[in-house]
């Protein structure tokens, strides 16, 4: 029938316009700032520092390799390594950033700092609400502005901080067999050691048993 394409598209426009008034998943406008959709755990906007424990100065995972300062398309990130180890939250001597910078107004969200982090230190965040009147000072942001718990990453990204979760504690839990297994290695060398008596000094021979002297002829 002449025209049957433009009344089904009327139809389905009508259906979606009163829908929007009466369907909640149809409800598509919000009344922001008041309210707020819930940010999908795929959105990323710019990355922050992840922090294990609960001191961020001795549970940062970042170790200063600089791979993602040299790795950023836009070169927005500055490290400066630390010149001595540190003990982390475990009690391990590791190396820290003393300056982690990242300049937000530069930064691109391409996400390749996480991608190439091997420490699982960088991740993205979900906040958007970074407007400011001050261009160069509030968009250049420090380590202490960086800095999240480990907590804050599983509530934005709970499916991938639970894969990351699982694999460092079983990278843990491996290291801390091996630590063991070679210190029970050691103790039983140690142990070894200490049984085994110490051998006796080769006895000097006798006047009754020294060969006699060869006189030659």
């Amino acid at each position: 029938m002449l025209g049957e394409g433009i009344l089904k598209g009327m139809a389905e426009t009508a259906r979606n316009f009163v829908g929007s008034y009466i369907s909640e998943d149809r409800l598509v406008t919000v009344q922001y700032p008041e309210e707020r959709l819930p940010q999908k755990e795929a959105a990323r906007n710019f990355p922050f520092l992840v922090y294990d424990g609960d001191d961020w100065q001795k549970g940062l995972r970042c170790v200063a390799c600089q791979i993602c300062e040299k790795e950023c398309p836009p070169q927005c990130i500055f490290i400066v390594k630390d010149t001595a180890k540190k003990p982390d939250y475990i009690g391990k001597l590791q190396f820290q950033p003393k300056v982690f910078d990242i300049d937000i107004s530069v930064c691109m969200s391409c996400q390749i700092c996480v991608e190439v982090c091997p420490f699982d230190a960088i991740k993205m965040d979900v906040e958007y609400e970074l407007s400011t009147q001050d261009r160069f000072g509030q968009l250049l942001l420090h380590k202490d502005d960086l800095v999240r718990p480990n907590q804050y990453y599983r509530q934005i990204h709970p499916t991938e901080a639970a894969e990351i979760d699982g694999r460092l504690a079983a990278e843990k839990a491996k290291a801390d067999a091996k630590a063991k297994a070679d210190a029970e290695t050691k103790a039983k060398a140690q142990a070894t050691l200490v049984a085994k008596p110490a051998a006796a000094p080769p006895a000097k021979p006798s006047a009754e048993t020294a060969p006699a002297p060869v006189v030659a002829k």
